[in-house]
């Protein structure tokens, strides 16, 4: 097959077939005028800069250094950096809005993007000002972080992690083992969840730390081989004997899971449009292959069984971003009591974001079982976000729980 016509078998459909229902749900967001340009910029940049290259990525494995650049380019760092230390915050629905369509075009990238967010959310809103003066022009730079909790015998539950931080002088002494973190391999920051040495209380002695690049005995053991988001690295950890000073605390010894907690609350939206955005992408690209492809002298648009496979798809998508907004208008709003929504978000999200996905590889029929055509990535893309951030299992307990008088 010629280059050329393998390239456009790649390109997304959603530039030829208007999505009316979902440029009405987008126009509600309202957002100011500057933060309306900006979406568009990144929308621009995702479409003619990021997507072309997602295949190549995609096979190669390699990390998107040019996709990050372009990102660092735009300055999209400073929009969740506080204007005090040198940022230019804008609402959490624009963020919001920017995560899903990098994701859209590409997933890896996205969630790269998006970790800075999920890393640097708890030293902005834990750090003391000389922490964020002194950590936070790593990432106005161009910088990447990671948020470091999972561990080999700690998934959903955090609280059974066993790296170990020891008080010693002005430094904190670091030993243990991480596992699937997301950036791993390419952060600047670390901020890392372990457990302080003195506090016996298994969920009072969890506290975090942010550990700087090329600290002496911080080791990538190794990046995952995974099914999908190749393109980003997810790596294990080794923190041996690890010296960190003590001003990198955040907070105090023992903070460490209210300061988790309020965390994942605010990443756990970020995942949701991560997912929506390959959502989305799946759900463009098939619409336009039915409008395009017959059978039998028809469109395979035309055939009602579809019809009612399409209805179904368009109205779960629709009603599932409208959560979204709702979700980013109660963060914007000065909510604190978000948890219950945003798991809501992100367990219908990725279920969502799974189903149109392998749907679309269904509508394709054969094609779509082949790299030809992109909505195989997605699908591969998409079931990570089912797992991550609290399986999709801990999160249906976690609503359920929450409906129990007290």
């Amino acid at each position: 097959m010629r280059a050329s016509a393998f390239a456009s078998r790649l390109t997304p459909y959603a530039s030829r077939f208007p999505m009316k229902v979902f440029e009405h749900l987008d126009s509600t967001l309202k957002l100011p005028q500057e933060e309306a340009m900006l979406v568009e910029s990144v929308r621009q940049l995702a479409r003619d800069k990021i997507a072309p290259r997602a295949e190549h990525y995609d096979r190669s494995g390699e990390f998107p250094h040019e996709h990050v650049k372009a990102i660092n380019d735009l300055g999209l760092n400073a929009m969740f950096i506080p204007a005090a230390y040198g940022g230019a915050q804008l609402s959490y629905a624009a963020y919001l809005e920017c995560v899903r369509e990098i994701s859209k075009a590409c997933a890896a990238t996205g969630i790269i993007w998006a970790t800075n967010f999920h890393a640097v959310k708890p030293l902005i809103d834990f750090g003391t000002d000389e922490q964020k003066k002194r950590l936070l022009p790593v990432m106005l730079n161009g910088g990447l972080a990671s948020l470091t909790i999972t561990e080999p015998t700690a998934g959903s539950d955090a609280t059974g992690m066993k790296t170990e931080f020891r008080p010693d002088g002005d430094h904190i002494v670091v030993n243990g083992t991480k596992t699937f973190i997301t950036n791993g391999a390419h952060a600047d920051l670390f901020i890392l969840f372990g457990k302080w040495s003195a506090i016996a209380d298994s969920k009072g002695a969890i506290s975090v730390l942010v550990v700087e690049k090329g600290t002496p005995g911080l080791k990538v053991v190794r990046e995952e081989d995974k099914m999908g988001l190749r393109a980003s690295s997810t790596a294990a950890l080794a923190f041996d004997n690890c010296r960190v000073p003590r001003a990198n605390l955040l907070g105090r010894p023992g903070d460490g899971l209210r300061i988790l907690l309020a965390s994942l609350n605010r990443s756990r939206p970020s995942v949701a449009a991560h997912a929506l955005g390959i959502a989305r992408a799946a759900f463009e690209d098939a619409v336009g292959y039915i409008n395009e492809r017959r059978q039998s002298g028809r469109k395979i648009v035309e055939f009602q069984g579809i019809q009612f496979m399409l209805a179904d798809m368009a109205t779960d998508l629709a009603m599932c971003e409208a959560w979204l907004w709702h979700v980013a208008r109660m963060v914007d709003g000065g909510a604190a009591d978000f948890g219950v929504e945003a798991s809501m978000l992100k367990l219908r999200a990725s279920d969502l974001a799974m189903r149109i996905a392998t749907d679309a590889v269904q509508l394709y029929g054969g094609y779509g079982y082949c790299k030809d055509y992109r909505v195989e990535r997605l699908m591969r893309d998409a079931k990570i976000t089912q797992i991550w951030e609290g399986t999709n299992q801990i999160h249906r307990q976690l609503i359920g729980r929450s409906f129990i008088r007290k």
